[in-house]
């Protein structure tokens, strides 16, 4: 069977879980009620299904590469880029006064999700625009929205963000791009960056870099970073494009996957661009789409994992190996325990990212609609657990999804691969996952656990009844007590335990509130017998302290 797109279970999430009427009750929201909702879903889901799914072997196949300085991209790409764009799903969320649709993220996350079940590869694209959309609404001048920003929400022209240096990868702040005033409200970039998603293409329309440099007087570090939006081509004040910028690609990354998503390094010989933001102040607006981004990159995770369970359930329901035991079964490796197992656990985990995901952009969206300062904090606790774990569920369900295959798994042909391959990188991107979990265990518990414990109360509330999710709740808080009595190196060594502890245990909250059918309760009770314990080991590790990291010196590390 073909990508199927799971919008029963987006709808049973928003309806029966999350409380996405909290949402479409707002005044901001009142329009995207449940009915529309339906329809958007419907209308993204057959996209997916029908324009990006068939370009998904094609985009590894044959992939984007570089030819005389101009990137070409894998077949097909450029009209599935513009179903993208002529579908309206690249300014989905943004501002109507530009032209944008005005959703709310949460229903936006769910469409980023399919098209990247679909294609992984050309759904990169416009997730960078959206975010460069975001970081131009919260920063840029009336000017550049005014021009930019019709442009990029109508997808006529892309965006990307360009950070990294070879020398400069998670530590921004020691980039060494410089800007340079001319004087007449343009500024001239000059330096490499290198892993720019998307930096180029054959689209057609405009690129606009979102590029961090340093002005003459920007002292050392992230605090003397300016950010400037770069274009290929500069275009006049009505958005018509003149002439080309003094920016190239020097080449493309040769990658593990996603290899029809052109990777770029790209070098600035003052390059004409303008300031998005105050002078220094360039790392507060691109967190604007780095937090946007993170999300965003967490939902791929789950996109890949949705996919790669539909491939080993297709894979699994017609392979015939074997006697069964099951009296009355399908006769193929589905009635095999340990191939249960595995399909259940890609089945339950997938669904737990995805409920965390959209908690997380629940969140987002009531802070947006209410300036409720509660929700501002539950988003931001969670972001990074989106994040990490999303990201984790994409790279485990993919290699899940391959053991599933047996050795066809390891048949290019079969494409069970190409989902562990292009996946693997989102553990990576936007701030390792070790980093998340250190911004969870670091800045979000910065206020005491306040965030933290609120998450757990709303545990505690669904866990009666349930006594493994009780308990898992109850060791959760008592860990979390102990972190914060830490010092901050003690934190980090337990960061990832603690995070995937979070997440269990947030799974264990969402499903047992969602076991509203004998088919939902059974994957409940698969996932508090085999998941839920887990979170004793975790809180264990997450608390066991530093030194023991520490207790073989690097000497005896290479011994």
């Amino acid at each position: 069977m073909p990508y199927t797109a799971p919008t029963d279970e987006h709808l049973h999430l928003l309806r029966n879980v999350l409380g996405y009427d909290r949402i479409s009750s707002t005044e901001k929201f009142e329009d995207a009620g449940d009915d529309m909702i339906a329809a958007i879903l419907s209308e993204a889901g057959k996209m997916a299904q029908d324009v990006l799914a068939p370009l998904q072997r094609p985009g590894d196949l044959e992939p984007a590469h570089l030819e005389n300085g101009v990137v070409r991209t894998a077949p097909g790409f450029h009209d599935g880029y513009k179903a993208i764009a002529e579908g309206g799903w690249v300014g989905a969320a943004a501002d109507p006064e530009h032209g944008g649709m005005g959703l709310p993220l949460t229903i936006t996350t769910l469409v980023g999700e399919m098209m990247a079940s679909a294609c992984l590869s050309l759904s990169l694209n416009p997730l960078m625009t959206q975010g460069q959309i975001e970081a131009l609404e919260a920063h840029g001048s009336d000017a550049i929205k005014a021009l930019y920003l019709p442009k990029l929400i109508s997808g006529e022209w892309t965006g990307t963000m360009n950070l990294t240096e070879p020398q400069a990868g998670s530590d921004v702040g020691a980039l060494r791009s410089k800007a340079v005033d001319n004087g007449d409200g343009t500024f001239a970039i000059s330096g490499q960056k290198i892993y720019i998603s998307w930096g180029d293409h054959d689209f057609g329309g405009n690129v606009c870099h979102l590029v961090l440099a340093r002005l003459p007087d920007g002292v050392p570090g992230t605090k003397g970073i300016s950010l400037f939006i770069v274009p290929k081509f500069i275009p006049d004040a009505d958005g018509n494009l003149g002439e080309a910028n003094s920016l190239r690609v020097v080449s493309l990354e040769h990658k593990l996957g996603l290899h029809g998503s052109p990777t770029a390094v790209m070098e600035f010989d003052g390059a004409t661009g303008w300031m998005v933001g105050p002078p220094h102040g360039g790392m507060a607006a691109m967190f604007t789409m780095m937090n946007n981004a993170r999300l965003g990159v967490g939902t791929e995770g789950l996109g890949v994992a949705e996919a790669a369970y539909q491939k080993a359930l297709e894979f699994a329901l017609e392979r015939k190996q074997g006697k069964t035991p099951v009296d009355g079964g399908t006769g193929t490796i589905a009635d095999h325990a340990d191939v249960r197992r595995m399909l259940l656990t890609m089945k339950a985990q997938t669904a737990v990212a995805r409920a965390i995901i959209l908690d997380t952009a629940i969140s987002t969206d009531l802070f947006n609609a209410t300036q409720d300062a509660s929700f501002k904090a539950r988003a931001a606790f969670l972001t990074p657990i989106a994040k990490a774990f999303g990201t984790d569920t994409g790279s485990e369900v993919a290699d899940l999804g391959i053991q599933v295959h047996g050795g066809m798994g390891f048949v290019e042909e079969t494409g069970a691969a190409q989902f562990s391959r292009d996946v693997r990188v989102t553990r990576i991107y936007e701030g390792t996952n070790g980093i998340q979990a250190m911004d969870l265990v670091g800045r979000k518990l910065m206020d005491g656990g306040d965030a933290a414990f609120a998450m757990l109360d709303e545990i505690a509330a669904t866990a009666k009844g349930n006594e493994a999710l009780a308990k898992a709740e109850t060791t959760l808080r008592e860990t979390t007590k102990a972190l914060l009595a830490s010092d901050i190196n003690a934190r980090f060594a337990g960061a990832t335990s603690f995070l995937r502890a979070f997440a269990i245990t947030l799974g264990g909250h969402y499903l047992t509130r969602g076991a509203d059918t004998e088919n939902r309760r059974a994957l409940n009770a698969f996932y508090t017998a085999h998941f839920l314990p887990q979170v004793d080991a975790l809180c264990a590790a997450a608390t066991a302290g530093d030194a023991l990291l520490y207790a073989l010196d690097t000497d005896a590390l290479a011994g």
